[in-house]
């Protein structure tokens, strides 16, 4: 190698300090970029690199999606963009149209700050180039070498992947370049990136299958990357090009390779250890939620980022020794700490009843049968599928947690975590807020008051006391970042239950419906649901695709909830719009337009298209009965202080009771008010979601374009430094 890796980090004498392949991973991932060729003369050496390479590559739950992450299921601009949350997002706007340039620049997923190799998506990619070239230069054995570069292509591999699916064609570079005024690398077609990323993760999973595919890698090394890993990504990126987003004519042999491949490679994955997170013991959804909560070896995690409980600041700001995560902070309420995060009335009315049936009314599924069980929208949670429990939270069920000293409560009940239930009904101060929907002027319950404003919080992949005697937090009431700021959750950017999701779609597609809806059924029971009643599907599909298609993809939609899932699956599938207006984009070529599907997905799916509809919110406020709905700004102010309320409801026990209990105290005592999620304009009037048609392949933001001089724009965007119009295809293979 000619050049040493010149970019922030620690001295090649710090790194030899460290222990060969030692068992610490977490701790071990750290930056040590400042180094020579001679590192990867020595096992510790190169292990050191390795982890350096997951250190900046692995997925974050602390952050949003952005160059180098994926969507973790908050409200960032792509969650923020489906059904789960409200409140328009750039994507969704009406009257903001991205560009390349200007005040409504498109954001920035192709570069980053191109001076940090940790902060530049190219950046990360030398590096990974230079670990790939120095391990194979070196002298280490051929097991440490196969160990090494297994995981090192998988990542490069997943590089490429999050560009691809936002950009189609980028440019590929597979070897360290230093940097050469006037030279740059040309844009390749999305077939060739499509095809080397397949490549990578091929030699990756080769790679690796002496070493994972006996039941994956030691205790030690869990989280590490598997062949089972590279082969379930490798299935996502077979279903991203069969899917109508790259394959617009339907070309059903995109589909029968990915349900061949992926079919084949099912026992590969199998192998790794991975399976369905289940017990046997499942109560009313308690699987579904303990697969979040393992604090180590997880059969259902196939891609992981591992976090723990250390202190902020221990590590130094290096690596994984205060790494922590930030999603139970996040979703608790906040009077226990936390920030809390709002699910929309949308994505809540959308869920299955207990039957397995779309609710009627919802209109958004037609081919779906709605459920014979009548839905009552003033009490949404009675008599729902046993995933709603586990990702939504509402007045009057328990939520418990392990900690003492955080809540500001009013005297009803004590201040103990373990005894927490999430009492977040509001009231409104004048009777003109408590009747506009527009209105904030709502005070919620039980110390929230102006700080809850979630009339339904997001439970999901929370960390419960009442399944999970071990939390995976330290809770400290006072630390400013709140209590359950030191969390150890893992996060999963794939999980099993996709791997079989995956297969189901791709079997689908292909014409295998019989297969497709046995992978259903595998999900459907591991939710609760039995063969008593065909696991709550329906019977036509084994023999309708477009009906087994949207009941996969609803699916998927119940299963994935705040995963950060949800916004790829509309966007591959067009379901903003139904692909249908691909030919108002300037300069776009007949292959654009959309041929498959009948030229629309939405109407080949029944599929309600999510443009011109609003996201509304849902709060549950004091009725008229109780001093008009009205109160103060305090709790004393409580125009329910004095009634008695209802036990929470115990997810530990049989439902149904405690259910009915519930819904009679609403109906005596609150009303579901519907509150603005999606905005209005100065004159009140309502804007609706509009996801124009060049988001569905992004262009690249100005500062991309300045500094690769000849970076060629994608077909409807304006390159940003010159003002021409982009004449970069996509879809051209």
């Amino acid at each position: 190698m000619k050049s040493t890796v010149k970019y922030m980090g620690l001295g090649l004498v710090a790194v030899m300090g460290l222990s060969a392949c030692s068992d610490n991973f977490l701790d071990d991932k750290k930056n040590y970029d400042n180094v020579t060729s001679e590192i990867y003369n020595y096992e510790t050496g190169v292990m050191t690199r390795l982890n350096q390479v997951y250190y900046m590559c692995l997925p974050d739950v602390n952050r949003s999606e952005d160059w180098r992450n994926p969507s973790v299921g908050t409200k960032d601009d792509f969650s923020g963009s489906t059904e789960e949350y409200s409140g328009l997002t750039s994507f969704t706007n009406p009257t903001i149209e991205l560009t390349s340039d200007g005040s409504n620049q498109v954001g920035d997923y192709i570069e980053g700050t191109k001076t940090n190799i940790q902060e530049s998506v190219y950046g990360r990619i030398r590096d990974i180039n230079d670990l790939i070239a120095g391990v194979e230069g070196g002298t280490c054995s051929d097991a440490v070498k196969a160990k090494a570069l297994g995981q090192a292509h998988f990542f490069r591999a997943w590089c490429y992947y999050l560009l691809f699916r936002r950009y189609g064609g980028v440019p590929v570079v597979t070897e360290v370049q230093n940097p050469v005024e006037g030279v740059h690398n040309e844009r390749r077609t999305a077939k060739y990136v499509k095809d080397y990323i397949l490549s990578e993760l091929d030699q990756a999973a080769k790679m690796l299958a002496p070493y994972t595919m006996n039941g994956g890698w030691d205790a030690s090394d869990f989280g590490r990357v598997t062949t089972g890993t590279a082969l379930a990504l490798k299935g996502r990126v077979l279903l991203l090009w069969a899917s109508p987003l790259f394959n617009r004519a339907n070309d059903v042999s995109r589909w029968e390779n990915a349900y061949e491949t992926m079919k084949a490679e099912k026992d590969s994955i199998d192998a790794c250890g991975y399976s369905l997170y289940q017990t046997g013991s499942n109560v009313n959804g308690s699987d579904f939620a303990m697969q979040f909560l393992q604090p180590a070896q997880n059969p259902e995690a196939v891609f992981v980022t591992l976090y723990n409980t250390s202190a902020t600041g221990e590590g130094g700001g290096l690596g994984d020794a205060d790494k922590n995560s930030s999603w139970e902070r996040w979703v608790r309420p906040k009077n226990t700490t936390g920030s809390g995060l709002n699910a929309s009335a949308m994505i809540v009315d959308e869920f299955p009843m207990a039957d397995g049936k779309i609710p009627a009314g919802t209109g958004t599924y037609t081919k779906l049968e709605t459920s014979s069980e009548s839905y009552d929208k003033s009490v949404p949670f009675v008599s729902r599928d046993p995933r709603f429990y586990r990702t939504f939270a509402f007045p009057g069920f328990r939520w418990a947690y392990n900690g003492t000293g955080a809540s500001k409560v009013n005297n009803l009940y004590p201040d103990d975590g373990t005894n927490y239930t999430l009492w977040n009904y509001c009231w409104f101060t004048t009777v003109s807020g408590r009747d506009d929907i527009e209105s904030s002027d709502n005070y919620f319950s039980d110390g929230l008051l102006n700080e809850g404003k979630s009339g339904v919080y997001v439970r999901k992949r929370s960390d419960d006391y009442d399944i999970n005697k071990s939390p995976l937090y330290s809770f400290i009431a006072t630390n400013s970042n709140g209590g359950f700021a030191h969390s150890g959750q893992q996060y999963m950017e794939i999980r099993y239950a996709e791997v079989i999701l995956n297969l189901a779609e791709a079997a689908c597609g292909a014409g295998h419906l019989d297969e497709a809806v046995k992978y259903l059924q595998m999900i459907r029971a591991r939710a609760g649901y039995t063969a008593a009643d065909n696991y709550g599907l329906q019977a036509n599909l084994t023999s309708d695709q477009a009906t087994c298609m949207s009941a996969i993809l609803y699916e998927r939609q119940i299963e994935f909830a705040y995963e950060g899932k949800r916004y790829e699956d509309m966007h591959r599938w067009l379901l903003f719009d139904g692909g249908a207006y691909f030919d108002q984009i300037p300069g776009a070529p007949a292959s654009w337009k959309l041929t498959g599907w009948g030229g629309n997905t939405c109407t080949w799916l029944g599929v309600k298209p999510l443009n011109g509809q609003r996201r509304e919110n849902m709060v549950f406020r004091v009725s008229n009965d109780f001093s008009n709905g009205l109160g103060g700004i305090t709790a004393a102010s409580d125009p329910l202080k004095d009634v008695e309320r209802p036990a929470g409801v115990d997810l530990r026990q049989p439902l149904a009771s405690q259910l009915s209990t519930l819904a009679a105290w609403y109906k005596a005592h609150l009303v579901r008010k519907t509150q603005k999620g999606d905005g209005y304009d100065s004159a009140h009037q309502p804007y609706y979601v509009h996801y124009y048609p060049t988001y569905y392949l992004l262009g690249f933001p100005k500062k991309a374009t300045d500094d690769a001089k000849g970076l060629a724009q994608t077909i409807g965007w304006k390159d940003g430094t010159t003002g021409a119009e982009g004449t970069f295809d996509p879809l051209a293979e």
